[in-house]
Order: C-alpha cells, then sequence, then structure tokens
C-alpha cells in the first residue's frame, strides 16, 4: 500500500510540476513583453507620441450609434437597477438597451415594460419560447430585434455590447468603444469583481482569478495567439463582425450548442481575420470600499476601464457557475473546435483544457498530504511501519519555486486591481478556490456525460 501511495506521490508531483511549467512560461512572456514596451517607448518613440489618448479625446470623438445587449432569466430582482444605474452611469447618450426575456418570465418583462416606460432607451425584446435555454439563444432573439430597430429607424449601428444583468459599467466604456470601433472587430475590456467583505472567501477567488486573467493572460493571448476570448460581458463587436457571424451560421450569430458562447464566438471570428484586441486602459476613478473594519470608506485608484459585478459568495452556486464554465470551455469547446489553428492555438486549447486533469490532481495532492502526516504521525507515535518516501529532491524543489512563483504572480495582479490586503489573502483564499474547481470539473463532467447519454441540450 507505502508503495502505491509513493507512485501516486510521484505522478501528481510531475503534474503538477508540468502545470507549473505552463504557467510560469505565461508569466515570462507577459512581463518580457512589459518590459520591452517600456524600453522600445522610452528609446525609439518621440516623446511627442509616448502619450496615449486621454480621456478629454475619448469625449471629443463623435458618438456613434451602439446598442446593448443584455439577456435575462429570472433576474426580475435586480433588472430595474441596472437599467437604472447604467443609464446613470454611462457618459455617452447615443445607445440603445435591448433586454432579452422569456415569454414564461412574466415577472422579469413587467420590470422592462416599466423601465422602458421610464428610459426611452430600454427595448423589451420577448424570446418567443419558454426559458431558460442558454444565453447564446437569448442573445439570437436580441440580434433580431436589433437587426428590426435599424430598419425601422433607419440607421445602423456602430458596435453592439454584450452585458448581463449584474453588471455595473464604467462611465467611460461606450467612449472606449466608440473610439477604437471603425478599426477592431472584437474589443474586451476588463472584467472585476465588486470587492467582498474580506471573510468572503469564495467571492474573493473571482477577485483573484479575474485579476490574473484580465491583466495577464488575456494579454498574453493576444499577442502569441491572436484571439481574445470574450469574457461574456464587457464585449463590443462591430455591426460587420456581428453581421459575417450572422451570415456564416442562418442568422444565428452566437452557438447555441456551447454554454459558453462567448468563448466559442471569438475562434470563429479569429478564423475570418477579424481583428480582436483587449484594452487595458488605466483612468483615476472613485469608488467605496469596505476597510478591514467593515466601514466604508472613498478610495481613488488608477484602474483599467472596467465593468465590475458581484459573483457567488456561497460555495455551492460557485460550483455550479463554474461548471457551465467547465462545460462550454474544456468540454463543448473541445467537441465543437477540436484543435484546430497554429501551434500557439493548440497551446492555448490544452491550456483551457488541462483543468479537467489539474483539478482532480490539486485534491489528490492534498489528500496525499494528509496521508503522509498520519503514516509520520503513526510511525513517530503508534509504532507503525515508516516508509521512506524518497520522492527526487529536484523535483520537490521545482514545485516549491513555481508554487511561490505562483502565490507571488496572483498577489501582484490583486494589488494592482485592489490593495496588498486583498493581495494577501487571495494566498489561503488559492485552497477554496482549488476545491471550488474541483467539484465544478466533476459536475460538469457529470452534466456533459448525461447530456450525451441522454441526447437532451444543456440548458
Amino acid at each position: 500500500i507505502y508503495q502505491l501511495i509513493y507512485y501516486f506521490m510521484l505522478a501528481v508531483c510531475i503534474a503538477i510540476f508540468i502545470s507549473g511549467l505552463d504557467d510560469a512560461f505565461i508569466d515570462v512572456v507577459y512581463w518580457l513583453r512589459t518590459i520591452y514596451r517600456a524600453a522600445y517607448r522610452r528609446s525609439f518613440i518621440p516623446r511627442s507620441l509616448r502619450k496615449p489618448i486621454n480621456v478629454h479625446e475619448l469625449r471629443q470623438k463623435p458618438q456613434s450609434p451602439i446598442a446593448i445587449m443584455v439577456p435575462a432569466w429570472d433576474e426580475s430582482n435586480v433588472i430595474a437597477s441596472m437599467l437604472t444605474t447604467t443609464i446613470d452611469f454611462f457618459d455617452y447618450d447615443n445607445y440603445q438597451i435591448f433586454v432579452g426575456a422569456y415569454r414564461n418570465d412574466v415577472q422579469t418583462m413587467n420590470e422592462v415594460k416599466r423601465m422602458a416606460r421610464r428610459f426611452p432607451q430600454v427595448q423589451l425584446v420577448v424570446v418567443p419560447h419558454d426559458g431558460p435555454t442558454n444565453k447564446a439563444d437569448c442573445l439570437n432573439w436580441i440580434i433580431q430585434a436589433v437587426f428590426l430597430y435599424e430598419e425601422e429607424n433607419n440607421q445602423k449601428f456602430a458596435g453592439i455590447v454584450m452585458h448581463d444583468s449584474e453588471d455595473v459599467v464604467h462611465p467611460l466604456e461606450l467612449r472606449l468603444y466608440n473610439w477604437l470601433l471603425d478599426r477592431v472587430g472584437l474589443i474586451q475590456i476588463p472584467v472585476r469583481t465588486l470587492e467582498p467583505v474580506w471573510h468572503q472567501f469564495v467571492a474573493g477567488t473571482y477577485l483573484d482569478e479575474f485579476a490574473e486573467w484580465h491583466c495577464k493572460d488575456l494579454i498574453v493571448r493576444e499577442v502569441l495567439g491572436n484571439i481574445v476570448p470574450s469574457a461574456g460581458v464587457a464585449t463590443c463587436f462591430s455591426r460587420d463582425a456581428i453581421e459575417f457571424l450572422a451570415r456564416e451560421n442562418r442568422n444565428q450569430p452566437f452557438n447555441t450548442a456551447s454554454l459558453t458562447e462567448d468563448y466559442d464566438i471569438s475562434f470563429r471570428l479569429s478564423k475570418a481575420g477579424v481583428k480582436q484586441i483587449f484594452v487595458n486602459y488605466p483612468v483615476d476613478f472613485e469608488f467605496t470600499q469596505r476597510n478591514f473594519k467593515g466601514e466604508l470608506i472613498q478610495v481613488t485608484r488608477r484602474i483599467p476601464i472596467a465593468v465590475s459585478e458581484f459573483f457567488p459568495d456561497k460555495f455551492w452556486p460557485a460550483v455550479r457557475q463554474k461548471s457551465r464554465w467547465v462545460i462550454g470551455i474544456a468540454l463543448q469547446g473541445w467537441t465543437n473546435l477540436a484543435w484546430e489553428g497554429n501551434l500557439f492555438r493548440k497551446y492555448f486549447f490544452l491550456r483551457d483544457r488541462k483543468g479537467l486533469v489539474v483539478h482532480f490532481v490539486s485534491l489528490m495532492a492534498y489528500l496525499l498530504v494528509i496521508i503522509y502526516f498520519l503514516i509520520w504521525f503513526g510511525a513517530e507515535f503508534l509504532g507503525g511501519p515508516l516508509f521512506p518516501f524518497a520522492l527526487p529532491t529536484w523535483l520537490l524543489l521545482a514545485n516549491s519555486v513555481l508554487l511561490l512563483n505562483r502565490l507571488l504572480q496572483r498577489m501582484i495582479f490583486v494589488a494592482y486591481l485592489y490593495s496588498w490586503r486583498q493581495a494577501l489573502l487571495a494566498i489561503p483564499r488559492v485552497v477554496v478556490c482549488n476545491f471550488i474547481n474541483f467539484f465544478a470539473t466533476v459536475r460538469a463532467v457529470s452534466r456533459y456525460s448525461a447530456s450525451l447519454f441522454r441526447g437532451k441540450p444543456l440548458t
């Protein structure tokens, strides 16, 4: 039995080492790019051209019409406040918000109708069948309403933006899209979680992952793979990009065979050579956050133009949400997108799908550590046999270095978007995150397998 435990330990150590090298490669590329850009700008670009666009320039450009899509299912408790704050916050006038609600979700429809009477920018789109289906289906019906609105009002939207009913928008978001739309087909800005109370570790795991993902990983993907996976919110498509997607798929731009239509759509646009960018554009922003005592304080920080939202702060709701991501990105992505593309594209596919293995390995590592200490305790105090678990020293040292690097990287990006207080909390939250990801992967594999055997679509 001890010999079998040793082989498990060795296999887990090797798997962690390979995954750690993968993460370290992303780190190296990001920091080399950062150093290169800083040196290049200082050395080769004239001083007059080094300054990026400023807020004044964003506001000077004439406002092109922009459509905003908000798919909604059972959102009657939040949709009114989301629409109100969105309209209050936007420093932009030329836009329309299209909210999609299912015909059997009467409460949500009534709330949207109430907002439409109050705000001329709000348009209700009724999905003509019962819900819920999936987000892509709802978005496709919203797109048809957008096309109809254009026809009836003899105008064409320059861009179409995706949002969810829990989003808190940035005042300059549409200004930034407006600045870039005539040159880019897909624009993604960061998504950040609204800062939870310090002891809300589940919600904090989203804060940690999104900080690193949207400040580092997406940048590296754009650099190496020329592709920016949409986050499903805070994504703006040019009108031409949406038109291409509609022509390609029987007037349905979004893939209803995927629970993560946002991830799928980026790869389809990439095949057509549509330019995609991730925009990390920082501005001074005042907001309210809680200190260690739980008191609300005003803070001014230079952070990117981003969309903010709350994420689940309970364990099982987080598992359910992340299981949808695992199904759409890892499982349905494998089926729908296979391994197409160049070497870097295949590498990022592998990186997205490695969680199917790594999340199990992480939990196995915790169990093996507990087993090891139980064996040591038994040998030391109870007279049990002690087995020499002689794992390679270089492997243990390498994994220790990779783990420390992983924690440091996460802390750096959490501190950049939030504070060093949250950066320190990110260390214990790694354990919580690993357990959530494990159970989400188990649930995703279970649901996906059941769907295949029963022949029923996932909702």
